[in-house]
């Protein structure tokens, strides 16, 4: 026999707790990034008074977006992406990245439109809503892919860190 220790890294969820605290943590950098990157574009450029205003505006928006992702959009996300990848065959980096991905496709239209209808009201809500959505759709994407995720799930994976287990193997 041959003892092996091997360390799993666990940077996904799998049980109901640990989806609320991975989507609490994805939401609110999600989020953060979004509600700074809109104030800035708002303000004409990105200044220290757009943290603190995004500050302001994150809680109901973090709530929305949570409520948002965990009651439907996340669910719809999934059944989108595993039109594309196969958990069967492809890399759990490529699920991972598919899900993200339809994540944002998902949730960038309906949380533009919320955002306009906060800030713009109802006067000229269709193409202020979907101006919003074009502007924030490509960044939301970068953000999720390139740091949101793995800033997340390193954060994820620390928290819920697991032991090192022996596997034991036999030698042929």
């Amino acid at each position: 026999y041959i003892i092996l220790f091997k360390k799993e890294k666990k940077t996904m969820p799998k049980n109901l707790g640990q989806s609320v605290v991975f989507g609490v943590l994805m939401v609110i950098v999600m989020v953060y990034f979004m509600v700074c990157y809109n104030i800035s574009m708002d303000m004409g450029g990105l200044t220290p008074a757009v943290f603190l205003l995004a500050l302001e505006e994150l809680p109901i928006m973090a709530a929305i977006a949570f409520v948002l992702e965990f009651v439907a959009l996340g669910k719809l996300a999934k059944v989108l992406a595993f039109r594309f990848v196969n958990p069967a065959t492809d890399k759990p980096m490529v699920i991972i990245l598919a899900i993200s991905a339809m994540t944002v496709c998902c949730m960038c239209p309906v949380m533009s439109f919320i955002a306009t209808l906060m800030h713009s009201g109802t006067q000229a809500l269709f193409t202020n809503w979907l101006q919003k959505w074009f502007f924030n759709f490509a960044p939301a994407l970068l953000w999720q892919i390139f740091f949101a995720g793995p800033i997340v799930r390193f954060v994820f994976g620390l928290i819920f860190r697991e032991r090192k287990s022996k596997v034991v193997a036999e030698e042929a």
